[in-house]
């Protein structure tokens, strides 16, 4: 089964930098051959040529919601986050619509797909460092991440 963990983010645009930074280091700690991590500021249909042909797609991004806490964390599934403000550009297609896409072109998308989503407190300022809020929750979606990456292994 082919699995992709797939941080997208601007890795200069402060908290928006975060789904980069955890996919970066579930590649440190995980030891899988058989799982693809890799690191985007793609969105959009750009996504689509990433996902396709992988069985299972974890997403970590950064997200902004009504109300949300600062370093807030998420698990969603595509059809979880009508509910977020933003989630990776508010100038393009979102995923679930790029998934839809994909299905009726008939291309081999994903049949899970789940969403690590940090909660956000600054997605414009230029830096590389993350909020301390956002930095402090980086281990615990890193975490996350390789605790789904095994349940799955071992179904």
């Amino acid at each position: 089964m082919r699995t992709l963990v797939l941080g997208l983010g601007n890795p200069i645009l402060c908290d928006d930098s975060a789904g980069i930074k955890i996919a970066q280091r579930v590649r440190e700690r995980l030891n899988n051959a058989s799982v693809s991590i890799m690191e985007t500021s793609k969105a959009g249909l750009s996504l689509l040529d990433i996902i396709t042909g992988y069985d299972q797609v974890i997403i970590i991004d950064t997200v902004q919601t009504r109300g949300g806490r600062a370093g807030q964390i998420y698990r969603m599934t595509p059809e979880d986050f009508s509910f977020a403000k933003h989630f990776s550009s508010p100038h393009q297609l979102n995923l679930v619509t790029v998934l839809e896409l994909g299905k009726k072109l008939c291309l081999p998308m994903p049949s899970k797909i789940t969403i690590f989503a940090l909660e956000a407190k600054d997605t414009a300022t230029f830096t590389e460092k993350c909020t301390a809020e956002v930095e402090k929750a980086i281990p615990q979606v890193v975490d996350l991440v390789l605790e789904e990456l095994a349940a799955r292994a071992s179904n």
